[in-house]
């Protein structure tokens, strides 16, 4: 779920466990994370936070979703809460340290602080330090990465996709997953999307970033190639197919519009739609940007995991 979707303090903290869940990550990891990107996150702070129903206090919900991974999201978890507050009244916390009561807005109350939020850009200017190893293959510079998570139940939805980390699977052959691969040709020597068997690609992840007005960014994040946004080729490449780009804000934006229980890809540059090469079903046929018909290879499905 989204932050932007999550409505009482209760709901919040029931994400908040998800997001810990979806981590694979114990209360000692977390903490351990979190001090390696600078911050302060006790697990025995955060084992309160997560069994009570008062809203966490702002620095350690940052640092909380910055060390299950979520950190492309601290923004919105953050805009969640203070919403949250603003408009709810919660119980009482059982530590001022870690919680804060949330109160009906009274005229002239104090502004709550909320943390500075250029930690999230030093935590990965910091994680640009790590070695350049064999960036040529997807033309990125390192970023950050995380352990591959354990996959979640499906959730299939046909009104919005399920956002943050999915996998993304052509529906008529929902073993495959869209992951990096080369094209079959050997025309290109960078990583594009290809369908390959989900329990042969754990990385890269696969992260559905919302951008608003219904439009999502594809990220994917390999523990050493770093983030990437799938971008549409153009005449220079190998036209229409897909491959990862370092600068996100250049990467393209898609348009995800739900048919039959599962989704059409189309980027907003074009009037196209994400089909599969010769609307080929075999492992290793690769995703590419081609006229809209409806046909199957054109659906996707977009599991939460």
């Amino acid at each position: 779920m989204s932050p932007h979707e999550i409505r009482d303090a209760a709901g919040f903290i029931a994400s908040m466990q998800r997001l810990k869940e979806r981590s694979g990550l114990t209360y000692r990891e977390l903490e351990e994370r979190a001090a390696r990107n600078g911050d302060v996150l006790a697990r025995s702070t955060l084992a309160d936070v997560l069994r009570r129903t008062g809203l966490p206090r702002p620095e350690v919900l940052a640092a909380f979703v910055r060390a299950c991974g979520d950190g492309d999201r601290v923004d919105a978890w953050l805009d969640a809460r203070d919403r949250l507050a603003a408009v709810h009244t919660t119980a009482a916390p059982v530590s001022p340290r870690d919680f804060e009561t949330v109160a009906q807005p009274q005229t002239g109350a104090a502004t709550i602080a909320r943390p500075h939020r250029t930690r999230t850009r030093t935590a990965a200017a910091t994680a640009l330090t790590l070695p350049l190893l064999a960036l040529a293959a997807w033309g990125l510079l390192p970023g950050d990465s995380d352990e591959p998570e354990t996959p979640t139940s499906p959730d299939l939805s046909s009104h919005a996709p399920a956002d943050g980390w999915v996998t993304i699977r052509p529906a008529r052959t929902p073993d495959l997953c869209l992951t990096d691969g080369r094209d079959r040709e050997g025309a290109y020597d960078s990583a594009v999307a290809v369908q390959l068997p989900c329990a042969q690609a754990p990385v890269p992840r696969t992260y559905l970033e919302p951008m608003g007005a219904g439009l999502y960014r594809i990220q994917w994040h390999h523990p050493r190639m770093g983030k990437g946004c799938l971008t549409v080729m153009g005449e220079d490449q190998i036209k229409g197919m897909l491959e990862p780009r370092r600068n996100c804000a250049q990467g393209t934006a898609f348009r995800l519009e739900p048919i039959a229980r599962a989704f059409r890809l189309r980027p907003t540059t074009s009037s196209g739609c994400i089909g599969i090469v010769d609307n080929d079903t075999t492992a290793g046929a690769e995703a590419i940007e081609e006229r809209c018909t409806g046909a199957a290879d054109q659906r996707f499905l977009v599991r939460a995991g």
